[in-house]
């Protein structure tokens, strides 16, 4: 359904640096860099997330978030990490969610703007 969405950030280098390390976790990288963008996907050229320069724009208000495909709960233990690591505030640990499934596992985490980003699987976990 959606192409690709944009975060409007106030400080590009400082968001990248949290979008770098957490997306990294999921398998993205850097897809294209300019002066007043970036923009994360599987495969170069082809973005899926943007984070584009634009101070003093706030991030969306309580109920907005965009949740990342995890592959693994690892993934999502890592992501959350990494986003402490570099500059977010934890919003809910990794874990089960069983209000939302039997197997949706995620965390949540506020970017250094403001953003509420979750990062989920929701898949039995795997033996082994």
């Amino acid at each position: 359904m959606l192409h690709h969405v944009s975060f409007g950030v106030a400080n590009l280098e400082r968001a990248a640096a949290f979008y770098d390390a957490t997306l990294a976790a999921l398998g993205y990288i850097r897809v294209f860099a300019n002066e007043t963008a970036i923009g994360y996907g599987l495969i170069a050229g082809q973005d899926q997330f943007c984070i584009k320069l634009r101070p003093g724009v706030a991030a969306p208000g309580a109920g907005f978030h965009l949740a990342f495909a995890a592959p693994s709960r690892q993934a999502v233990a890592d992501f959350h990490a990494a986003a402490l690591q570099h500059g977010g505030q934890d919003d809910g640990g990794p874990g089960l969610r069983p209000h939302y499934g039997p197997d949706y596992y995620a965390a949540f985490v506020i970017d250094p703007d403001g953003h509420h980003v979750e990062v989920v699987i929701n898949s039995p976990r795997r033996a082994g």
